[in-house]
């Protein structure tokens, strides 16, 4: 077997549950005789206080523990309605929650900068915010690094060939190296510290006009319809290059496990690959339900088979997949081109950038509430009701940035903070909850 599925493999524990005498523990906790076992060790005060404790849920609400909902005769059934018990309690919190962030998150940028020359192409992917709290970002031939810490920037880099410039941007896990796709179809790797470049890499013959790390690999999407994964430590960096799309590759975004990439190209197609078989252009799945060319693809950080993916202005549909099965969880309808998806890593929710639409409602961010894909409060702008071309958050979740056709980058702080910890569930709160586990 090839080392690289050796080394994505996962495992999990199944525990055993053949030792345990669940018939014995249920009389346990049920029957109220004093001769079990020998002499009881609680009171019937005790007992009684357990009891009530027993009988509500961790919110308060009535709840009945060991409790078998319907006859064997009618088992499917009882199972659905299980399921619609457990999709009902999860969507009440979210319901709440969404009422509350209404109210909360700001309705306005918490800082504006000025970004002449910023690319207002939808197949370009110019704005990258890397670990180290440094956000890089094309203007014109330049790659400018911005350290928001201290306010200042600085240029790592300028194509001087006449009629080239960056197309596509992102940094290494590490944030020590930055990739730079250009629209000569050269794909370069620079020093952040040093501002050097490191090397070339080869392969492309058109546009790169998208980017993105796995480790060491550097995975490169093109106008040229290839997907190249590059091993920036070999010589001979080419590990597979697949031409699968049959239009110009405008997305690629690896999942949190490292082994499966989605890619959104021109042909309105979404593929989901295993990176073990790329070489052999065999894909997982492929999704066709998009109308328009797909750059917007964003992996669920909770989650690693949910993906999320939006489709051109033909088509403005934000989906969501399950790319373990390989269906469609949810469409909702935008009324306009979909440029960029964030997650956020804090509260479920989902936030959209919007350039041309259908309707009058385009050209916007959108916060949207996950599963129910319900908005969440009004949708903000860029000046002049310009479009939301580029969109990245900071490492700790909490901040924006999105980048404009009017030439600005704007930093909003829509995302934290982080929920409180503190009205956690026990594990034994978990362990009593029909919410926490599914029952079967």
């Amino acid at each position: 077997m090839d080392i690289c599925c050796l080394l994505m493999k996962g495992d999990r524990f199944i525990p055993n549950r053949s030792l345990m005498d669940l018939d014995q523990a249920h009389t346990l906790l049920t029957n109220r005789t004093n001769n079990i076992l020998g002499k009881p060790k609680f009171n019937d005060e005790y007992r009684r206080k357990m009891e009530e404790n027993l009988k509500l849920d961790v919110e308060g609400r009535p709840f009945r523990m060991l409790v078998f909902r319907g006859s064997p005769k009618s088992s499917r059934q009882s199972t659905r309605l299980i399921d619609e018990m457990r999709r009902s309690d999860e969507e009440i919190p979210l319901q709440t929650h969404d009422h509350r962030r209404h109210h909360k998150f700001r309705l306005k940028e918490t800082r504006i900068l000025d970004a002449p020359h910023l690319s207002d192409d939808y197949y370009s992917n110019v704005m990258d915010w890397g670990k180290s709290n440094l956000l890089a970002v094309v203007l014109g031939r330049k790659l400018y690094i911005l350290n928001d810490e201290v306010k200042k920037a600085q240029i790592l880099m300028e194509v001087k060939r006449e009629h080239d410039y960056p197309t596509s941007v992102a940094w290494s896990d590490d944030a020590k190296i930055v990739a730079v796709g250009c629209i000569s179809s050269k794909l370069q790797l620079w020093d952040a510290e040093t501002s050097k470049l490191v090397r070339d890499l080869q392969g492309h013959k058109s546009r790169v006009g998208c980017v993105a790390w796995n480790g060491h690999i550097l995975t490169s999407g093109s106008k040229d319809k290839a997907i190249i994964n590059h091993d920036v430590r070999a010589r001979n960096s080419v590990v597979s290059l697949t031409r699968v799309h049959r239009g110009e590759v405008c997305g690629v975004k690896w999942s949190s496990t490292g082994n499966v990439l989605a890619s959104g190209g021109n042909d309105n197609l979404v593929y989901i690959w295993d990176f073990c078989k790329m070489s052999s252009r065999h894909h997982m799945h492929k999704f066709n339900e998009h109308n328009a060319a797909v750059k917007a693809i964003a992996w669920c950080p909770y989650k690693s088979d949910v993906l999320a993916s939006g489709g051109g202005i033909n088509d403005g549909c934000l989906k969501i997949w399950n790319t373990k099965k390989g269906t469609c969880i949810s469409t909702t309808e935008t009324g306009s081109q979909i440029c960029g998806i964030q997650w956020n890593r804090h509260h479920k929710e989902i936030l959209s950038g919007h350039g041309f639409g259908t309707t009058e409602r385009g050209c916007k961010l959108c916060l949207w509430s996950y599963p129910s894909m319900a908005r969440i409060g009004e949708p903000l702008h860029h000046a002049n009701s310009s479009r939301v071309l580029h969109l990245t958050q900071s490492p700790d979740g909490l901040t924006v940035v999105s980048g404009g056709a009017d030439e600005t980058i704007r930093f909003w702080e829509i995302f934290g903070p982080p929920q409180d910890d503190s009205g956690n569930n026990t594990d034994l709160d978990n362990l009593l909850s029909l919410k926490a586990s599914a029952v079967r």
